[in-house]
C-alpha cells in the first residue's frame, strides 16, 4: 500500500458476499468502493461492526449511488424520479459506465493519505498540519472510538497513550466517520486560524440518534431502497459532497449550505480530522481532531433515516438511540403515518419511497447511545427486523391499528411490571425514596426479551391481505399473553423475599399492579386477564 492509498481501490471496507456471487480469484473479505459499487448485486451487506460507523458509510454509499445513477436530481418531479430508479433496479446492479466515469473525476480526493502539496485527503482538511500543535496532537485513541484515552475507562481492552498499537488504514477510515457523524461537543485540540486560537467543537449532526435504514436482499437493493427524491430545485452541481469542493472552506465562516440529499448526506460534520500514516503507509500513527467552524448550524440538519419527534417545550429533536430499547417498540412509528405517542412521532421519510423497491425490506436499526452535551459514550445500538415493509400503512390499512397495539400491549405491561416491583421492593425494605433499580433492572431482563419473541411471533401471524379486520389481531390473547410474561418476570424476581412473612405481604400487595388498578382487591390471575 503506498502512502497516498485511494480508498476507491484499497480493501478497506468489510463485506459480506452473496452466496450467489461469482468468485472472480476469489472473494476478498474487503473491497475498494469503486469494486462495492461495481458488484453491490453480489454483496450481501456491509460488515462494518461497529454501528456509527456502519451508519456514516450507508450514508456516503448513498449519496455515491445518488450520484452514478442520476437519482441525485429529480428537476420534473418525484414520479419521473421513480422510474428512473426503477429502470435501475430492472438493471439489477448499478450502471458500471456511470460508476466509473464518476470515480475518474474524483479519484485524486480519495486518497486517504495525500502528503503531495496541495493534496487532499478524503474526508479530511490537510491544513490541520500548519493550524494545530503538532506536539499535542489528538492521538490514535482519541480517534478510535473504542478506546480509552487519556484517563477514561477501558471499553474493551486497555491501551496506553504511550504506547499505542496503530489502527489500520481500514480501521483508521471508519473511525474518521464516525467522529464525523457521532463526534462530541466541548473540548478539542486547539486550532488557529488568522491569528485566533480556539478549542471548542460543536457536536456531529447524528450524535445520540438512532437511524434507520431499508435493508434488501444484497447492498444494490439497499442502496436503492435507501434513496429519497430531491426536491425540485436541487441542482447537483451545487449540491456537494465534501470531495467535491473546489476549494476546502473557510474555518472562520459558516458551513456550507445543505442545498440537497447528497450534502445532506456527507457535509453536515462539525469536526475537522487529519490522519498521519506511519511510514510504510499500512497504518495510522497519528491525528489531528479540532473544530471545522467557528459559527455552526444552530440545529440538526434534515435527515431521513430519523424518528423526529415532540418534545414537551414543543421542539422537534430525532429519538435518541437507548441500548435498552428494543427495535419492536419503534415498529408501528417506522410504518405508520401517525403513530400513536404524546411525542407525535413521524417515520424516517425514507420508508415512504423505499417500499417501492421491495415490500419483503427489513429495519436495520444503527446508533450510537451517547450524552448529548458532553463526551461520554455509552454503548452501540444495531438490531434488524425480519422483512415489514408490506405493513406500511399505505399498503395494509386494515393491519396497520394492529402493529401499534401490539406495540401498546407489549410495553404496557412491561411499564407495569416496572411499578409493581419498584413498589414490592419499597414496601419490603419500609424506604419509599428508595430507587429499587435492582428489582426493575432484573424483571426488565427477564421480560422485554421474551416480551419481544412474542411480538415478532404475533406480528408474522398479521394478516397482509387487506381483508381481514385489524389484521387478523386476537388483542385478547395477545394481551394475555404479555400478561403471563409480567407475572412470571415477577415472581421469579420476588421469588427469595416472598418466602417471609413481610416479603410475601409486600408482594401480593404490589401485585395489582400488574392488572393495571391500584384500587386493593384480589389479583386476577392471567389466564383470566
Amino acid at each position: 500500500m503506498s502512502v497516498t492509498a485511494n480508498i476507491l481501490d484499497e480493501p478497506l471496507v468489510p463485506v459480506r458476499w452473496s452466496p450467489s456471487a461469482a468468485p472472480v480469484g476469489g472473494l476478498p473479505a474487503g473491497v475498494g468502493l469503486l469494486e462495492l459499487l461495481l458488484r453491490s448485486h453480489e454483496v450481501e451487506g456491509l460488515a462494518v461492526a461497529d454501528a456509527p460507523a456502519h451508519s456514516a458509510l450507508l450514508r456516503i454509499l448513498y449519496a455515491l449511488t445518488a450520484r452514478v445513477t442520476g437519482l441525485d436530481e429529480a428537476k420534473d418531479g418525484p414520479d419521473d424520479w421513480l422510474l428512473r430508479r426503477d429502470e435501475v433496479l430492472a438493471e439489477q446492479r448499478l450502471p458500471a459506465k456511470g460508476i466509473e466515469e464518476y470515480c475518474a473525476r474524483y479519484r485524486e480526493r480519495f486518497f486517504l493519505f495525500d502528503l503531495r502539496p496541495g493534496g487532499r485527503p478524503w474526508m479530511q482538511d490537510p491544513r490541520l498540519k500548519d493550524q494545530c500543535d503538532q506536539a499535542n496532537t489528538a492521538g490514535v485513541n482519541k480517534l478510535m472510538v473504542t478506546r480509552p484515552s487519556g484517563n477514561n475507562h477501558a471499553w474493551f481492552r486497555h491501551a496506553s497513550d504511550g504506547r499505542p498499537v496503530l489502527p489500520t488504514a481500514s480501521q483508521a477510515v471508519l473511525n474518521l466517520l464516525t467522529w464525523h457523524y457521532y463526534g462530541p461537543s466541548g473540548r478539542c485540540s486547539t486550532r488557529e486560524v488568522d491569528g485566533i486560537a480556539s478549542a471548542s467543537a460543536k457536536a456531529a449532526p447524528l450524535r445520540t440518534s438512532l437511524s434507520y435504514h431499508p435493508q434488501g436482499a444484497t447492498l444494490f437493493e439497499t442502496l436503492l431502497a435507501g434513496l429519497v427524491p430531491p426536491a425540485q430545485e436541487v441542482d447537483a452541481e451545487r449540491d456537494q459532497c465534501p470531495w467535491e469542493w473546489e476549494e476546502l472552506p473557510d474555518p472562520n465562516g459558516p458551513p456550507p449550505a445543505l442545498a440537497g440529499p447528497c450534502s445532506r448526506l456527507t457535509a453536515g460534520s462539525m469536526h475537522a480530522l487529519l490522519l498521519v500514516p506511519d511510514e510504510d503507509g499500512d497504518r495510522v500513527r497519528d491525528a489531528y481532531i479540532t473544530w471545522a467552524y467557528r459559527t455552526g448550524r444552530g440545529t440538526r440538519p434534515d435527515d431521513d433515516y430519523l424518528i423526529w419527534q415532540i418534545s414537551k417545550q414543543g421542539n422537534t429533536y430525532p429519538r435518541p438511540a437507548d441500548s435498552r430499547r428494543a427495535l419492536w417498540r419503534d415498529l408501528d412509528a417506522l410504518l405508520l403515518i401517525d403513530p400513536p405517542g404524546l411525542a407525535q412521532p413521524k417515520r424516517p421519510n425514507v420508508f415512504e419511497w423505499a417500499v417501492e423497491v421491495s415490500t419483503d425490506l427489513r429495519v436495520r436499526a444503527l446508533g450510537f447511545e451517547q450524552e448529548g452535551k458532553g463526551a461520554k459514550d455509552i454503548q452501540f445500538v444495531d438490531a434488524v427486523t425480519p422483512p415489514v415493509l408490506g405493513f406500511l400503512e399505505t399498503r395494509s390499512a386494515r393491519s396497520h391499528p394492529a402493529v401499534g397495539r401490539l406495540r401498546t400491549l407489549g410495553e404496557r405491561f412491561g411499564n407495569r411490571l416496572d411499578r409493581a416491583l419498584r413498589r414490592a421492593w419499597r414496601t419490603y425494605v419500609n424506604d419509599p425514596k428508595d430507587s429499587a433499580d435492582a428489582w426493575a433492572q432484573e424483571g426488565a431482563a427477564r421480560y422485554w426479551p421474551a416480551a419481544e419473541r412474542e411480538f415478532w411471533d404475533r406480528f408474522r401471524m398479521l394478516d397482509r391481505s387487506d381483508t381481514a379486520l385489524d389484521g387478523g389481531l386476537d388483542a385478547a390473547a395477545a394481551r394475555a399473553s404479555f400478561l403471563r410474561l409480567a407475572v412470571r418476570a415477577f415472581d421469579d424476581v420476588t421469588a427469595s423475599a416472598a418466602r417471609t412473612q413481610r416479603g410475601a405481604k409486600a408482594v401480593e400487595e404490589a401485585r395489582i399492579e400488574l392488572f393495571g388498578t391500584r384500587r386493593d382487591k384480589p389479583a386476577l390471575r392471567p389466564d383470566a386477564a
